[in-house]
């Protein structure tokens, strides 16, 4: 999953970047609401975090540019401000959430989950298909019952073909959801990480989940019974 971070003071933004790094986030960041909206513009963001206090344009007007352009990405206003007025204001421009600062960053994570989950259609928590389940919350993931490690990155690559099981994603789809905008298009790092996870995923099971189309990317589904895996 893939997350703006619109925050103009550094050490707030590193901190944030850092953390949702950790917790399998692909993370970009803008320095103020001007950049912070262009990004979102431009970029397909599963959730921005925005602050409210940013030079050039502040969180409210760079929100309400961005819901007046159509974009319905969830926003988590982080701001200092905690008058309710404030929050209402936030709220009423198309804020999803609002969290006043100094937030425990575990609060954050807590809002951050249940925000991705409400954006699907009645996503459960737990993702699933066939033996393979997902724990978005505690980053577990098993198979036929037994534990597998898997690093940030392979779990985030995991967690975005699960959410769209059936769906023949492109190297594209995949690097904009999973890498941030610092990501080479041209470099076969998705490749990489896709034939890591299959050995971690698949392989030693009779049913093979990670399949490619040729020519053009990797859909996650179990495979037809008269298919050859």
């Amino acid at each position: 999953m893939r997350i703006l971070v619109i925050e103009d003071e550094r050490k707030v933004a590193s901190f944030l970047k850092k953390g949702l790094e950790e917790n399998a986030y692909a993370v970009d960041v803008a320095p103020n609401g001007k950049i912070g909206e262009e990004l979102a513009l431009a970029n397909p963001y599963d959730l921005i975090l925005l602050d409210v206090m940013l030079p050039v344009q502040d969180g409210w007007e760079t929100l309400r540019r961005l819901r007046q352009k159509r974009i319905s990405t969830p926003v988590l206003m982080l701001t200092a401000l905690g008058e309710t007025e404030d929050k209402i204001r936030g709220l009423d421009y198309g804020a999803d959430d609002y969290l006043t600062k100094p937030f425990e960053f575990g609060e954050l994570l807590a809002r951050v989950r249940a925000l991705l989950r409400r954006r699907g259609e009645s996503r459960s928590p737990v993702l699933r298909l066939a033996d393979l389940e997902l724990d978005p919350a505690t980053h577990e993931v098993t198979r036929a019952g037994k534990r597998i490690s898997l690093t940030a990155k392979e779990f985030a690559l995991l967690e975005y073909l699960l959410r769209n099981r059936g769906i023949v994603l492109s190297r594209d789809a995949i690097s904009e959801h999973v890498w941030n905008m610092d990501f080479n298009p041209e470099s076969n790092v998705v490749d990489a990480f896709v034939k890591l996870l299959r050995k971690k995923i698949d392989k030693g099971f009779d049913k093979q989940l990670i399949h490619t189309v040729v020519g053009i990317g990797y859909v996650m589904r179990e495979p037809d019974d008269d298919e050859n895996s």
